[in-house]
């Protein structure tokens, strides 16, 4: 199958946030919750949004548990929002925002039975577990990088984890919690063969301003040469070079940031969350849902299948598309599409993923073991292209039976 790309050249953008952006802090706090549930009660059942601005959290949302534990800690829910606000940096009552002194609203109640009664097992009208709500999820894969995700996104991601090292080492001390990144790649059919332009906007502190109260030149390069520099080198070397066009904090001055500068809420960056434009979203965000909730179990499904594709050679790009009924198990259908550079036709690719991969809510969420309390690090610098013992969904374990099932098509 010819690849409609091939040959052509043209510029794809993606960006990243920090962890302490006012809607990453959202997110953070709601999956802290979460796993704050999950620790004493594995088949909780929590769908909690946060809202932040000057001085106030706020969390709403369904919460059911299951034993006292998990009852206390729902109780210590306000506890947990301060201590994740603190340790992501909010610290500093001058700013605006800070752990101690920010007022924190609850509205939580259970879910509602009908719901329950279509996703526990052996309630309702069908005896398995099924999917939490109707919805389409996808999972994408490519090879751009060693972690099998489109290359804008990986070093947007980086970006923002580098600043966060820079900030909490002390190294670049005037840094302050909240920013975002950008990254323009400049491509020749599915090929990147340039970075054209990378965007960093960061908080920082009034002392590190020159005259005219913008971002100094000498900070501006300690970016460069800190944060910029390193990670491109450490995961694309070929692609530096001086003609990277960068535009370090471009409004001038960053100084009011965090819920102080702007309102937060969960579930409001869910490009940054996945690829980063890459590919489609069913749009269903993934933070302060436990793993009954398809949103999140099966969009980590997809990503799984669509990486084990690709590391199985079976295709250079990969697209997943599951879709699910509310409270039925079986998915209602399973899309492949490997943009016209899979080795084997696309059909036979879902034949294959239907032979090896769990699809059913059950099955994703026993295969990948998301009953643990794994999610609060998802919430910061993206949940694919990630690794660690909580991101099991980035195995690729499933990738030999693949191409030794695809054999006899190669």
């Amino acid at each position: 199958m010819a690849n409609e790309k091939a040959g052509s050249w043209y510029l794809f953008t993606s960006e990243s946030v920090s962890q302490g952006h006012p809607d990453k802090i959202c997110d953070q706090i709601s999956d802290a919750v979460l796993d704050s549930l999950l620790a004493h009660d594995p088949h909780a059942r929590c769908a909690l949004e946060t809202l932040v601005t000057t001085g106030l959290v706020v969390m709403a949302g369904e919460i059911t548990v299951h034993n006292e534990a998990a009852a206390w800690a729902l109780a210590n829910a306000e506890h947990t929002a301060r201590e994740t606000i603190r340790d992501i940096g909010y610290t500093d009552p001058e700013i605006g925002f800070d752990y101690r002194s920010c007022g924190v609203l609850r509205a939580i109640h259970s879910q509602s039975a009908d719901i329950s009664q279509g996703v526990t097992a052996g309630e309702g009208l069908h005896k398995e577990q099924g999917a939490g709500d109707q919805g389409l999820m996808f999972g994408f894969a490519c090879n751009e990088t060693k972690a099998l995700m489109p290359l804008p996104i990986h070093l947007a991601h980086r970006l923002m984890e580098k600043l966060t090292v820079l900030r909490e080492s002390g190294e670049l001390d005037w840094l302050r919690p909240d920013s975002k990144s950008q990254v323009t790649i400049e491509y020749e059919g599915d090929r990147p063969i340039r970075i054209d332009t990378i965007v960093i906007s960061t908080q920082h502190k009034e002392e590190v301003c020159d005259r005219k109260g913008n971002l100094s030149e000498a900070a501006r390069k300690a970016i460069i040469d800190k944060a910029i520099k390193p990670v491109v080198m450490g995961e694309r070397e070929d692609l530096w070079s001086n003609k990277i066009k960068y535009h370090i904090n471009p409004t001038g001055r960053f100084v009011v940031g965090g819920p102080h500068g702007d309102s937060g809420l969960t579930g409001r960056k869910i490009i940054v969350d996945s690829y980063g434009g890459r590919g489609r979203h069913g749009g269903g965000a993934f933070s302060g849902k436990d793993p009954s909730k398809v949103d999140r179990s099966a969009a980590y499904a997809g990503r799984y299948i669509a990486k084990n594709v690709v590391a199985a050679k079976l295709a250079d790009e990969c697209e997943i598309q599951l879709a699910y009924a509310i409270g039925v198990a079986e998915p209602v259908s399973v899309h492949v599409d490997t943009f016209g550079t899979g080795r084997i036709d696309d059909c036979r690719i879902s034949d294959l993923i239907r032979e090896f991969f769990p699809l059913k809510p059950a099955e994703i969420i026993s295969h990948l073991k998301l009953l643990r309390p794994i999610y609060r690090e998802t919430a910061r610098n993206g949940h694919f292209g990630r690794s660690g013992n909580g991101f099991t969904w980035e195995k690729t374990d499933i990738a030999p039976k693949l191409r030794e099932a695809a054999a006899k098509w190669l």
